[in-house]
């Protein structure tokens, strides 16, 4: 038995019913369960034994998204000190200057190791807070309810600090995910019984109540005074012409070398984690699919170079590669506990989030990023859609044995 098997199994009367810490079990449960399987599985038949479970579904997630956090940490960085270079500047002053400083990382756009680096001083202090203040109520929840912590919310902050501009004031990092956790998911009774994606929620939250720090061209690049347009609001405002215009080509687009939230621009790191979560049968490929096919077939039915609104002249394989689409429909819209459960309604739900992005992007010409809002619209519906699914079932399967 290792040593740290031997502290925990000390320290554990301690936190059980009638032990000094007793109201503090929740936590020991976290930690001890985070290095050590739960001594709770079942050993004998009937039951299916799997090797899988909750635990290693939320590590296997984050494994998935690094790639996308890596990218997105190297393009925030990439686009900073371009940013730098061409307003003449040669380095950052404040902590973060002192800190690219220790670790010997300079300004340079060429160096990967200097993007990485000064990307990670602006993603590293978003994720600490995001960990502090969700993993402050999810312990609070637990203690209260005498739950154990559920390990879903390491995915959840994880997703979550991705999904934000690296300019993001930390407050507004606490408070979003505050918000999430706890009207998105806490209020209905904790993970497996919210009904909308808890990232999300904290992410919509912060968009329609701090549009300013949100939304604009000079929250996507962290460099005082500079601004720069996303693909999107390029695109929203001049169409694929001014897209092209900008010097942008598909191929950066589709490596994520372009401004946006930190970790979803990359559609080659968002495919590259789908294929990781549907190999581990994680992730549902028919949704994934569906999302994809419901953006695609209206996107080639109705565009057209020379329509008035100038989102309609951008081709399919554009809209898939800008925005946060692709994260969106690998890692959010696949959420197993606030998508549907039946596999027709799989398709239904993806069908529906990928034409509501569409209309979101291409119609509404105030918001030109959609798939946030259409997931968690498709999230509303989703028991709607199980709900049918089922009875349709039924129903079929009476008639066939009214007909024998």
């Amino acid at each position: 038995m290792s040593r740290l098997r031997r502290g925990l199994d000390k320290l554990e009367p301690l936190f059980t019913r009638g032990g000094r810490f007793e109201q503090f079990g929740a936590i020991y449960e976290m930690v001890d369960t985070l290095f050590y399987s739960p001594p709770d599985v079942t050993r004998g038949s009937p039951h299916v034994r799997d090797a899988i479970d909750l635990k290693r579904v939320m590590i296997m997630v984050v494994f998935a998204a690094t790639p996308c956090a890596l990218i997105g940490m190297w393009n925030v960085g990439f686009q900073a000190n371009s940013a730098l270079a061409a307003m003449g500047y040669t380095g950052i002053e404040g902590w973060r200057g002192v800190v690219l400083a220790l670790v010997g990382a300079g300004y340079d756009p060429s160096s990967v190791y200097d993007n990485l680096m000064h990307g990670l001083s602006y993603f590293l202090p978003i994720y600490i807070v995001t960990m502090a203040a969700g993993g402050f109520w999810e312990v609070l929840f637990a203690s209260v309810r005498n739950h154990e912590v559920n390990e879903g919310f390491f995915v959840t902050s994880f997703l979550y600090a991705l999904i934000l501009p690296a300019t993001t004031p930390l407050w507004q990092v606490a408070l979003g995910i505050s918000f999430g956790v706890v009207i998105g998911k806490e209020v209905f009774g904790g993970t497996g019984k919210n009904f909308l994606n808890p990232a999300l929620v904290g992410r919509a939250f912060l968009y329609f109540a701090y549009p300013v720090q949100l939304s604009g061209d000079a929250v996507w690049v962290p460099v005082d005074g500079f601004t720069g347009a996303t693909a999107l609001a390029t695109g929203a405002a001049d169409g694929i012409a001014g897209i092209l215009g900008s010097g942008l080509t598909w191929t950066q687009a589709a490596i994520g070398t372009m401004p946006g939230s930190i970790g979803e621009t990359s559609l080659i790191a968002c495919l590259f984690g789908a294929a990781i979560l549907i190999y581990a049968r994680i992730a549902s490929w028919r949704i994934i699919l569906a999302v994809f096919i419901g953006l695609i077939v209206p996107t080639v039915l109705f565009s057209s170079p020379d329509a008035a609104n100038p989102m309609m002249s951008i081709p399919w394989h554009w809209h898939i590669a800008i925005g946060g689409f692709a994260f969106g429909a690998v890692f959010m819209a696949t959420d197993p506990v606030t998508a549907p459960d039946t596999m027709l309604g799989h398709w239904i739900f993806g069908l529906m989030v990928g034409f509501l992005t569409w209309v979101i992007r291409v119609i509404n010409p105030a918001f030109p990023e959609g798939i946030m809002l259409a997931i968690l619209l498709g999230n509303i519906f989703a028991p709607l859609i199980d709900y049918f699914v089922i009875r349709a079932n039924v129903r079929r399967r009476e008639k066939r044995l009214v007909q024998q």
